[in-house]
């Protein structure tokens, strides 16, 4: 059986370690020193190199060579014994499988023997975040007063979970992710020593697919190489998943023409041959991701065919940077929300329900746009609402009245509110996910004074905006941009939903978007 590539490229010195310099160089000072921790906490991503550093250490502490600067020398009994996997002296223990106090007490026992090869006992516990309160507190005492010949070493990728006793008897070290061209160098490296034949470009997306993440990356280049052909960007993207597919291309062609209807087939056309209504979100904000950094100038982050890329760009002459944001924003909500989701391709119909609308908001999104922000369509009747009394009018009931002419001062404050809006919404993002679901559903807004009209598609969205927290984070985000309060006031847009067209199922989901989320239909099949 031939060896995973990650295992047989482990580092087995200080310099082969990769993108951990602060924690390798602190390291090595505090040997050459003779300063050993009794106690060590590696944290950070996974695949960053923290098992690998723990057993170099371990290693390191048992060195026989005399020049403790050099230490790990690797030639050594000790330094080969780690290496080769049968120190006795190095136990590894996976907290996620020994989470009992049990276990801990029993570690606890068999401590203070002395060690059988090696100089010192070295204990790598990983994912110990995982340990019980009851384990935690039997580890205490023995992190706080060790036999001498013991180091422990605790590895996790959650270091927030550790309680505060524990971290305050351990040296701590943070492993960060691994930048992504001495990934790209390394898996060069990799590919010429190991015969693998790999195009560029496919190896900065593996490189990028693995998130910083060392391990992973190898992983990766492993499973496309067991093919035994060249690797391809092409190869890489199908079997990454990273491709644009012809199922995100139609759903986006098809936002793109706002034909409603054709969209939700293509995208239950996709699920049901097998696609996962997350991932197809997921693949849907990645491309659009990819249109952005061509909209921005930024080519060169964007991995994909020369085919994909052309169309990319077109799509990118078709639509706003901030029109892309929001669509951006909309699919990638829709991603998460579908992991509780009863019914898994709702999210995602929503989704593109509500992407529509952001485009019909915007203007028309396939009259061209050569960078500038397309201009706003105009504004929608909506429903008024007595400021004395605060009654609320019944959906359906829209205002009979001529609105104000807007003054040159609130067409300023519109248009910097227009600006601002991304900011706002992030701002609500951050103290609440459900206030801004709400808020980003608003069909409109306008400001007139110091009164802000805020649209929604149905009362269901209207009264939850009216929440009194809802309110008044958006006031308190409002406040940061224009210094001063306004009087927000949440309305009902109904004035596109009087019926449903013939040939639309009343009772479909074709239906609902239309009826509650304010949807509109364009082109029926």
């Amino acid at each position: 059986m031939s060896q995973a590539l990650y295992r047989k490229w482990r580092p087995q010195t200080w310099e082969a370690v990769v993108g951990q310099p602060h924690v390798i160089s602190t390291l090595r000072n505090a040997l050459a020193a003779g300063r050993v921790a009794h106690a060590y906490l590696f944290a950070g991503p996974r695949g960053t190199g923290k098992t690998t550093t723990a057993r170099l250490l371990a290693k390191a502490v048992n060195c026989l060579d005399e020049d403790l600067s050099a230490r790990p020398c690797g030639k050594c009994e000790p330094c080969l014994a780690v290496s080769q996997g049968r120190f006795l002296d190095l136990i590894e223990i996976d907290a996620a499988s020994n989470t009992s106090v049990d276990d801990v007490r029993d570690l606890r026992d068999k401590i203070n023997f002395a060690p059988n090869q090696g100089r010192y006992k070295v204990y790598i516990i990983d994912e110990v975040h995982m340990l019980s309160t009851a384990a935690f507190n039997a580890l205490l005492k023995t992190l706080e007063e060790p036999p001498p010949h013991a180091i422990f070493i605790l590895a996790t990728t959650e270091a927030h979970k550790i309680p505060a006793t524990v971290l305050s008897r351990c040296q701590r070290h943070e492993f960060r992710r691994i930048p992504l061209q001495e990934i790209v160098a390394l898996l060069t490296q990799m590919s010429a020593e190991e015969g693998i034949q790999a195009e560029p470009e496919a190896l900065t997306l593996i490189a990028r697919q693995s998130t910083g993440a060392m391990r992973d990356a190898i992983s990766l280049l492993d499973q496309l190489a067991s093919t035994g052909k060249k690797i391809t960007l092409e190869m890489a993207q199908n079997v990454l998943g990273a491709a644009a597919s012809q199922s995100v291309l139609a759903v986006v062609e098809a936002l793109l023409a706002r034909q409603a209807g054709t969209g939700l087939d293509r995208i239950h056309e996709a699920l049901d041959g097998g696609s996962d209504a997350r991932q197809l979100a997921r693949q849907i904000v990645d491309y659009l991701r990819d249109v952005l950094l061509i909209k921005l100038g930024d080519v060169k982050q964007v991995d994909g065919t020369a085919e994909v890329k052309a169309l990319m760009e077109q799509h990118a002459r078709q639509l706003s940077a901030n029109e892309l944001l929001r669509l951006i924003r909309i699919f990638n909500y829709s991603a998460g929300e579908a992991r509780n989701a009863w019914q898994p391709s709702l999210p995602l119909e929503l989704a593109f329900v509500e992407a529509l609308e952001s485009l019909a908001e915007g203007g028309s999104a396939s009259s061209g746009s050569s960078g500038q922000e397309l201009p706003r369509a105009p504004s929608k009747a909506v429903v008024s609402l007595p400021a004395a009394t605060g009654a609320t009018p019944s959906a359906g009931e829209t205002s009979s009245e001529t609105p104000p002419e807007s003054s040159s001062g609130d067409a300023q404050a519109n248009k910097r509110l227009a600006e601002a809006w991304p900011q706002i919404l992030h701002l609500v993002r951050q103290h609440s996910q459900s206030a801004y679901a709400t808020l980003n559903s608003s069909t409109s807004r306008s400001l007139h004074g110091d009164n802000l009209t805020l649209g929604f598609a149905s009362n269901l969205l209207k009264g939850k905006m009216e929440r009194p927290e809802n309110l008044n984070l958006l006031q308190s985000a409002l406040k940061q941009f224009f210094e001063r309060e306004f009087i927000i006031r949440c309305v009902v847009d109904t004035t596109r939903r009087d019926s449903i067209p013939q040939g639309v199922d009343e009772d479909g989901m074709v239906a609902a978007a239309l009826r509650d989320l304010g949807g509109e239909l364009v082109d029926i099949n």
